[in-house]
């Protein structure tokens, strides 16, 4: 599963999710992958964002984070 399949399922349950690299931090060497997800199945109060160096290192933060949540794209 891609980020935009994973997105568009998330959506399909209520979830808000922003992926965005941040081209400036990039160029300096800090952490330019960020996401951010609420609502939804996570619940009204919840809100998850990391910052990551790599794209990858994104999606395993988020993934791993929905887990704990009880969601899963696989389930």
């Amino acid at each position: 599963m891609d980020m935009l399949e994973l997105m568009e399922w998330l959506a399909e349950r209520g979830v808000t999710t922003v992926f965005k690299v941040d081209g400036e931090r990039m160029v300096e060497g800090k952490k330019a992958w960020m996401v951010v997800v609420s609502g939804g199945p996570l619940g009204e109060d919840s809100f998850f964002r990391v910052d990551v160096s790599t794209a990858d290192a994104c999606l395993d933060a988020l993934l791993a984070h929905l887990e704990g949540k009880g969601l899963s794209p696989w389930a």
